[in-house]
């Protein structure tokens, strides 16, 4: 590949704001998507192995650079300083849902949750991470959730299909049992 076909890019890839589709940097460099996706790894990891204070990653099926991992919090203090961006438990909790659930209703995500979740799926929407993705063909007709590119990108994932599997964070029969034996009134 020519220099000027390198630099080109990262030219591109350095002025979006999203991840690019390798399909759309080999149309705009007049080459194969194969050889896109096969630079791509190799500027990956000729800045991993230069250990730049940028990577180059696929995320949200297409690339972009960002900030080094072991990096963050350099980077949190300067993108957080004076802001109060993060998100509340409740709003973490709801993404989880829909991230697992999706397509899900607000009613449903009100069900395991066992609160109201407008106002934070509201919250969420404004924010770009989850949107209206179908409507129920049941009755009522309610609306479906699901995530966003935006937020593949802020996880840091591929795809949905990438989502660490639930059984990892739910406990064990034996710690269930524990728990319940803990929450049973003594016998009389």
């Amino acid at each position: 590949m020519s220099t000027e076909s390198r630099r080109a890019l990262e030219a591109i890839l350095m002025v979006s704001d999203q991840p690019i589709e390798p399909q759309l940097l080999a149309q705009l460099l007049e080459l194969s998507p194969a050889r896109v996706e096969e630079l791509c790894a190799e500027l990956a990891a000729e800045y991993e192995r230069d250990e730049r204070g940028f990577v180059l990653v696929r995320v949200a099926g297409g690339y972009r650079f960002q900030s080094h991992a072991d990096l963050a919090p350099y980077v949190e203090r300067f993108v957080l300083e004076g802001q109060s961006a993060r998100l509340s438990a409740a709003a973490l909790e709801t993404l989880a849902i829909v991230a697992y659930k999706q397509p899900v209703s607000r009613a449903q995500i009100a069900a395991i949750r066992g609160v109201n979740v407008d106002g934070v799926i509201h919250t969420l929407e404004r924010r770009g991470y989850v949107e209206e993705v179908a409507r129920d063909p049941g009755p009522g007709q309610a609306l479906l959730y699901g995530t966003t590119k935006v937020f593949l990108e802020k996880v840091g994932l591929d795809g949905i299909h990438d989502l660490p599997p639930l059984g990892e964070f739910v406990p064990g029969p034996e710690v269930v049992e524990a728990l319940e034996q803990g929450l049973r009134a003594p016998e009389e």
